[in-house]
């Protein structure tokens, strides 16, 4: 396919979802470890059909334990506690049986043109299984209000969802978190090389390239990224028909086997970086994160280039994070 045709779609594909990226109440940090803390920053970016937001109601999933909001001004808080379903383990050998179930912030108002954060201090119990889990979220407006709580089911295309809740990533912990101590964590084998990205403007799209290695001995599976600078992180892949016509799509989790890689790139499976905060800018490196089951949060580096570098011309820019 000629190249003026792959950058028509390229930004057709560009247009749609960053106008869908930024229509969501979506949790900032996709991914938390079992048995550890976790600051649930939930975006809230418009309001009801035009009409400011007074009233921000967030479920709080069960297992997800140890509760505390944060304060805003001009906004009134209002606790909903209760059992959970069974005990979990908590801090320095301690357990909780009972907590918040669900948090409203009452007042404002939240105009329909500002966003803003709503922020709980939780601690995800090293009880809970590997997977997903949802925050619904009610959101009360001056004129109506929407219910952030539609889950994908198994085989549904999430973003053909209408009124998604913000969905965290479960993945496994490194079994410290219960008692503060933190040792070195086991080197997990995931490795990349060559991690760069594109200039961009605030408020586009951004794209993540590298090659990701599993040097380890167990396969693993990306479940996801995240990153400061986007509204969301998704892993998509761009396909040529028979007929010379491409298309992008998401990809779901992506299995890494043992001596084996994967690689991001151009026309190929690549990170799109949805709705960002601020431009991407040459000398300015951008930071994320890459979600395994196993390894855990691996750190990454995408250096600011506008070409693809040579091969062999970059430095390692993803580590595992300790």
């Amino acid at each position: 396919m000629k190249r003026t045709s792959m950058l028509a779609l390229a930004g057709t594909v560009v247009m749609s979802l960053s106008s869908a990226a930024l229509a969501h109440v979506t949790l900032e940090a996709r991914s938390a470890k079992l048995g550890a803390g976790y600051k649930a920053v939930l975006n809230v970016p418009h309001g009801c059909d035009g009409s400011e937001t007074n009233s921000v109601q967030i479920d709080i999933p069960e297992g997800v334990i140890a509760v505390k909001p944060m304060p805003k001004a001009g906004w009134t808080l209002s606790l909903e506690k209760g059992p959970y379903a069974r005990s979990y383990g908590f801090y320095h050998g301690a357990s909780k049986s009972e907590g918040v179930k669900k948090v409203t912030w009452t007042g404002g108002p939240l105009p329909d043109d500002y966003f803003d954060q709503f922020v709980l201090s939780t601690f995800i119990a090293a009880e809970l299984a590997p997977g997903a889990i949802a925050f619904p979220v009610t959101q009360k407006c001056a004129k109506g209000e929407l219910h952030w709580n539609e889950v994908a089911a198994a085989g549904q295309d999430p973003h053909a969802l209408k009124f998604p809740a913000p969905v965290l990533q479960l993945v496994a912990g490194d079994g410290d978190d219960h008692h503060h101590h933190h040792t070195a964590a086991a080197p997990a084998g995931i490795n990349v090389s060559g991690a760069w990205t594109r200039p961009a403007i605030a408020g586009g799209m951004g794209v993540g390239y590298g090659t990701i290695a599993n040097g380890g001995s167990e396969a693993d599976i990306l479940l996801g990224a995240t990153s400061y600078i986007a509204e969301r992180v998704e892993l998509h892949e761009t396909t040529i028909d028979d007929k010379g016509v491409a298309s992008m799509k998401p990809v779901g989790e992506v299995e890494l086997a043992p001596g084996k890689s994967i690689e991001l790139k151009p026309g190929g499976m690549h990170l799109m970086l949805i709705g960002l905060k601020e431009p991407i800018k040459e000398g300015s490196p951008v930071k994320a994160k890459l979600n395994f089951k196993k390894a855990g949060a691996v750190d990454v580096e995408f250096a600011v280039k506008t070409s693809p570098p040579s091969a062999g011309g970059d430095h390692e820019h993803m580590h595992h994070h300790h």
